[in-house]
């Protein structure tokens, strides 16, 4: 066994890269963004632990021109497109933002820690405060958004206001970079709060996409396509990647190929049939996918324990409320379609994408899986869907 770096619950991609922690080459995103699939509004839909956050730390760093990364893709795919590079790396302002830390049990702890999200981006741009190009009011503005004492009028549209004054300050339209955009809806709606935290974070994310001159382009993040909240309803040029969707479907999670080589590098290709048969659940557009978070964690353990089993090291790292509450509420039909996938079988359902949190409770199971004897998929019990 042959001992790799990894980096194991690492999103940074700087700190990857300048620590030599091993790297599965996703740069190729950067150029399907500009080139291939270009559009104002890109939402990437993905499940936890599949590296959203990493992938757009990579096109934070890529893009921002308050830095000079070229050391950082040096040997990346990426770096072949000498153009694209010249005319995009460190060439616009970005803002890049989670929304990961959004929570709390009551509307009010999940409002603090949405200022609080807002103030710290606005403490590390505090130079904008200095800019003779941007105007006293938006100055004014920022300030109470940087002490969490704005209004809230001005919270909902502070993403509007930034790349605004980011905009003025550089001459350059800015990359809006936002991540998790729905764990705070999510979050709400698990603990009573939805209605309040939809209204917030609708009217922040719709003032900063839809009709602002100020963004070149954004791309966003998330769980779950949040449709019937009508929060990109408007947004011109809007694309959103599934994982049913064919368009970026290499880039999150490990392909077959990018796990072969990884084991291969660690002198572990013994496990790849161990690992395929637990962590080869996913199929993304045309691509078998590995979850990442189980690969790495099973590798790491097999470099202190060659006799280390697999384990399910994904099932507990996020919130599941809302599978519990569909397991609560399940009747003889969802039992009988539990039982038949866990023994190994498959059942034929009909994908619903287009979910919304405040619907999930009242409809459940037959809402996201109705019975359709037309556009079926198959599910099986690896969790692999497939015409």
């Amino acid at each position: 066994m042959r001992y790799l770096k990894l980096p194991l619950g690492m999103s940074d991609f700087e700190e990857i890269k300048q620590n030599g922690y091993y790297y599965i080459d996703k740069s190729g995103l950067i150029s399907d963004l500009l080139v291939r699939k270009a559009a104002k509004v890109t939402l990437i839909t993905r499940p936890r632990r599949f590296g959203k956050t990493l992938g757009m730390s990579m096109l934070a760093h890529f893009f921002d021109i308050e830095k000079d990364n070229r050391a950082l893709f040096e040997g990346l795919e990426i770096s072949k497109q000498k153009e694209l590079c010249v005319q995009w790396m460190n060439q616009y302002p970005v803002i890049f933002l989670t929304f990961r830390k959004v929570d709390g049990l009551n509307f009010k702890s999940a409002y603090e820690m949405l200022e609080v999200t807002i103030a710290e981006f606005c403490q590390r741009h505090s130079f904008l405060m200095e800019s003779e190009k941007i105007a006293k009011e938006p100055k004014e503005i920022f300030q109470r958004l940087k002490e969490c004492k704005a209004f809230k009028t001005e919270l909902k549209n502070s993403l509007e206001l930034l790349t605004r004054m980011m905009q003025i300050h550089y001459g350059r339209p800015v990359i809006l970079l936002l991540d998790e955009y729905d764990v705070p809806i999510a979050k709400a709606s698990s603990n009573g709060y939805y209605k309040e935290m939809l209204e917030v974070m609708k009217a922040m994310l719709g003032s900063s996409l839809k009709d602002n001159p100020s963004v070149k382009f954004a791309v966003i993040t998330g769980c779950l396509k949040v449709a019937k909240e009508s929060i990109f309803t408007g947004t011109n040029n809007f694309v959103s990647d599934s994982i049913l969707s064919f368009g970026f479907s290499e880039y999150f999670g490990f392909t077959q190929k990018e796990t072969e080589k990884l084991l291969l590098d660690a002198d572990a290709a013994e496990y790849a049939l161990a690992v395929r048969k637990w962590y080869d659940g996913y199929h993304f557009g045309n691509y078998d996918i590995y979850c990442p978070w189980d690969v790495l964690n099973y590798l790491h353990d097999l470099q202190d324990n060659p006799q280390a089993k697999p384990a399910s090291y994904w099932k507990n790292t996020s919130d599941n409320a809302i599978i519990r509450s569909f397991i609560d509420y399940a009747g003889s039909n969802i039992t009988r379609k539990m039982e038949t996938l866990l023994s190994g079988g498959y059942i034929v359902q009909q994908i619903e994408e287009n979910l919304t949190y405040d619907y999930l409770d009242s409809v459940l199971w037959d809402f996201i899986f109705p019975e359709t004897v037309q556009g079926k998929k198959k599910i099986n019990s690896s969790c692999k869907m497939t015409e």
